[in-house]
């Protein structure tokens, strides 16, 4: 090989090595781009669990409880109205009782509330036999008006869109059960003596699910007012703890809820004052 000839191939490989350098100056963005993106954040908010382990028995049973009242409904259509949510809806058989049976025993209403629940454990229920046949009774008729306050619990951790989420999966599952039922779907309720940061996620939630109302068969309503003072407080008279009702709290919800109720119901108007609104 003449000295010509090993120049000419030195030159050559310098110039190849120099283009790979290059080429990959060029493909390093592309590289770096290409990468995955992060797993996205789960939302569990919409993952229908079941609580489990220590100390839920109670849960398990009164679940099941509720899923022989229903199995009754969907065999004699006696069912009316729907009421689903965590402890502020199961606490209509505690300190809400005397209102729940002057308003709502004699519309045929259930209690599907069970305390500390949160979206993701209502959906479970609601899937696994709180709405089982329902929708196409044997007898009587199907429920014409479901009563929906879920959330406070996912504010100790779950982001306000989570959480709406969540509740936006529990309307279709009550109108793809019931086709025609009504919902009511009521705001979050306040909580905390004074707006604290927990009210504030609850309300954040709240704007987001007013938008899930179509007035034809989804209808939004924020009782909020009507549990709070004029500064925004909260009376213990209403809420002991701040957050579960008192048996005037119950029955501020109902008196605040009533129109609502007799209008998607298609009852008549409340009598005027000095009639008895009792049958």
């Amino acid at each position: 090989m003449t000295t010509q000839t090993r120049q000419c191939l030195a030159m050559g490989m310098c110039w190849a090595w120099r283009a790979a350098i290059f080429a990959a100056l060029l493909l390093a963005p592309a590289m770096v781009l290409a990468e995955p993106d992060p797993p996205p954040i789960l939302n569990h908010a919409t993952a229908a669990t079941a609580r489990v382990g220590p100390n839920t028995e109670w849960w398990t049973d009164r679940h099941e409880a509720m899923n022989r009242r229903v199995a009754q409904g969907a065999r004699q259509g006696d069912i009316g109205m729907l009421f689903i949510g965590d402890s502020i809806t199961q606490g209509w058989e505690g300190r809400g009782a005397p209102v729940w049976k002057e308003k709502y025993e004699k519309r045929g209403a259930v209690n599907l509330g069970i305390g500390g629940d949160r979206t993701q454990h209502v959906l479970w229920r609601l899937r696994h036999g709180n709405l089982s046949g329902l929708g196409s009774p044997q007898e009587g008729h199907a429920p014409r008006l479901a009563v929906i306050m879920i959330g406070t619990n996912n504010a100790l951790d779950t982001p306000p869109n989570h959480t709406a989420e969540g509740i936006r999966l529990i309307v279709d599952e009550v109108r793809g059960a019931v086709p025609g039922i009504k919902v009511l779907l009521l705001a979050i309720f306040p909580r905390e003596e004074k707006p604290g940061k927990l009210r504030a996620t609850n309300n954040e939630v709240n704007s987001i699910i007013a938008g899930y109302a179509d007035e034809k068969d989804v209808f939004y309503l924020d009782l909020g007012p009507a549990l709070t003072e004029a500064d925004g407080t909260i009376s213990p008279e209403v809420m002991p703890d701040f957050l579960h009702l008192s048996e005037l709290g119950y029955e501020r919800w109902a008196q605040a809820m009533e129109p609502k109720v007799r209008e998607l119901l298609g009852e008549p108007r409340a009598p005027g004052a000095g009639e008895s609104d009792k049958d």
